[in-house]
């Protein structure tokens, strides 16, 4: 993966946080170098469940395409039930990244020329104090492990301060736990 202009897509349902999940990490990609970045989110109707979809670009140049991503480098699923809704890895690059939220164990999948991350972030967020079905800081835990691409500890500080007033120390915990459980490989 170009270290230098990653595209990420991430996927997941309303209410659960997928757009601010990846404003968390627009914002701390910036503040790390990435003078370039980009946060795209698309949806349909807009009520709790309903698919969303938000497309992320980060790069250490400017960039001059606003458009939703076509071939990802890496995608974040929310809610692994999507998987069984629409392809999700439409377009993902060869050895692209998929970083998923699923209570079935690692070995239930099978992502030929991808690399996968695994985690029960939903268990996790709930284990670290938040309300079941609030997933996003849990998700940024798996996706900084599957990744290496931010520092996690700038990661967990964008975090807190994106819930400063509403329990930034959970959300962090969260994003600690599904870090240290997640299961990535080939």
């Amino acid at each position: 993966m170009n270290k230098e202009f990653v595209e990420i897509r991430w996927h997941g349902r309303g209410g659960q946080g997928a757009i601010t999940a990846a404003k968390i990490v627009a914002g701390v990609a910036f503040i790390s170098g990435y003078s370039g970045v980009v946060m795209a989110p698309t949806f349909g109707t807009e009520r709790r469940g309903a698919p969303v979809t938000t497309s992320l670009k980060i790069s250490k140049e400017k960039i001059y395409d606003l458009s939703p991503i076509e071939e990802p480098d890496i995608i974040v699923v929310l809610d692994h039930l999507l998987l069984s809704e629409g392809d999700v890895t439409c377009g993902l690059k060869p050895g692209g990244i998929i970083v998923l939220n699923t209570p079935k164990a690692f070995e239930t999948y099978n992502f030929k020329n991808y690399r996968l991350a695994t985690a029960d972030i939903t268990a996790i967020s709930v284990e670290a104090g938040l309300p079941h079905g609030i997933i996003n800081t849990g998700i940024i835990g798996s996706f900084a492990k599957a990744t290496n691409l931010l520092n996690f500890d700038t990661l967990t500080k964008g975090i807190e301060e994106e819930f400063r007033t509403r329990n930034p120390q959970k959300n962090s915990l969260a994003a600690k736990i599904a870090f240290e459980k997640t299961v990535t490989g080939g």
